[in-house]
């Protein structure tokens, strides 16, 4: 379906920002294999944490919405034992593939999972080759290490390395499924470590289940290293044996997902308030803040809540992405309405996404007009655009980052329509701010 905006009144006011799709993954697969029932207070459900609840069913966990729909009921499986006597497919969400792959090795029989296309074109090779120290047996059905993924029993823990530049799914991976096995689990990172934020996101809420854990990781400060100290260095964690211990937990707003009422608003003028963002989160994604605050805005970070006013000029800035990825279409779509030159670093791993966001984004901003130079790890984008028709290929971030251009010209979105990956309520929240959408 084609989607289209278009402004009705003043744009701004005040909305709750949606809960995070990373925290709600990682609430719901550790709840599923902790000891007793949980209680998950504001999950994000969308297509993506759906497929983690489908998968964490298939394993004996017993998953229902209660209060109006707005918790999660989670009753954990006694035994970690799949259940599926066919492929689980896990649509289009990576990180249910990577997360429970280990998980999956916990279990006393094998299991199969798939998804859809794009999932099928996710690597997998890397955390297969690190965990088969640990004993996950894994193995590529069609051998391109890609889904649909085998894995038999047998993960049993123990000391291993792995490269931190593809995804750092894999650690998060492995640490969740390192708690609970045999041993615990050593393992150091090697190399240039992507996506530190979202490892210290999983820490934080195994910490929050119960489990303790040794490490030297640390995220500050990767938007400065040089490209030596980052293929250099190591990061070590140490978990021993434990359990996760089942709880009542609260998702926090989700960063990635408020960049686009906060941009829009940046975009346009106005003012806006969004609750439920939290000035101590642990999100990459929270780096938003500072990029508008750089490109001409006055934003303010409170407790639980952030304030931006813009009067809609906006200058181009230089920014590292380094452990922000997803944030990669937002800022380009802001580079394009800026006046001046957006350079966008530290990247590369976006290439490894839900498409390659870095040629797929350079290539729909080009049919618009706009000057686009890419490069291996980023894109450097001079404001400047026509209006006309882009396509998202399919990856929902596309999709709601360029609908945002509508705000100062026409641009029509071909297969627009797949927010709900993870902002299923797009089209709700956003006009709560004054827009208003069309799908054809």
């Amino acid at each position: 379906m084609i989607l289209k905006i278009r402004k009705l009144n003043k744009v701004g006011g005040e909305i709750k920002a949606p809960p995070s799709k990373s925290y709600t993954h990682r609430a719901i697969i550790i709840s599923s294999f902790a000891d007793g029932e949980s209680i998950i207070h504001d999950p994000l459900i969308s297509e993506d944490t759906l497929s983690s609840i489908g998968a964490c069913e298939s394993f004996g966990s017993k998953i229902e919405l209660i209060n109006d729909d707005s918790d999660l009921k989670i009753i954990a499986t006694k035994n970690i034992e799949n259940s599926s006597t066919e492929a689980i497919d896990l649509k289009n969400s990576g990180t249910t593939l990577r997360i429970m792959t280990s998980m999956a090795g916990l279990s006393c029989n094998s299991t199969v999972f798939t998804g859809d296309k794009s999932l099928r074109t996710r690597p997998m090779g890397i955390l297969m080759k690190s965990g088969k120290q640990l004993g996950l047996n894994a193995k590529s059905l069609r051998g391109d290490e890609k889904p649909p993924i085998k894995v038999k029993p047998g993960f049993v823990g123990g000391k291993t390395a792995i490269d931190g530049s593809v995804s750092s799914q894999f650690i998060s991976s492995l640490l969740m499924a390192g708690a609970l096995s045999e041993n615990g689990l050593k393992l150091e990172v090697k190399g240039d470590f992507i996506s530190k934020s979202y490892v210290a996101m999983t820490l934080d809420i195994m910490e929050k289940f119960g489990v303790n854990i040794n490490s030297d990781l640390s995220t500050k400060g990767h938007e400065n290293c040089n490209e030596y100290e980052k293929k250099c260095a190591s990061t070590f964690f140490d978990l021993k044996p434990q359990k996760y211990i089942s709880r009542e937990y609260t998702v926090e707003g989700d960063y990635s997902s408020a960049s686009y009422p906060l941009s829009a608003v940046a975009i346009n003028g106005g003012e806006i308030k969004v609750k439920n963002l939290f000035k101590e989160s642990k999100q990459g994604d929270k780096i938003i803040i500072n990029i508008l605050n750089q490109m001409g805005c006055e934003v303010s970070i409170f407790e639980d809540y952030v304030i931006l006013k813009s009067n809609g000029m906006l200058r181009g800035v230089d920014v590292n992405l380094y452990n922000s990825p997803d944030l990669l279409p937002t800022v380009a779509v802001l580079g394009a309405m800026a006046e001046g030159t957006t350079k966008i670093t530290g990247v590369r791993h976006a290439r490894f996404k839900e498409t390659d966001r870095i040629a797929k984004c350079s290539a729909e901003l080009k049919k618009l007009g706009c000057h686009v130079n890419e490069f291996h790890d980023g894109m450097e984008v001079i404001g400047g655009i026509n209006s006309g028709t882009v396509t998202s290929h399919g990856d929902h971030r596309i999709a709601m980052a360029f609908s945002l251009l509508n705000l100062k010209h026409e641009v029509a979105i071909e297969n627009g329509d797949v927010f709900s990956v993870s902002f299923p309520n797009f089209l709700e929240v956003m006009a709560e701010i004054g827009l208003d959408f069309e799908l054809i």
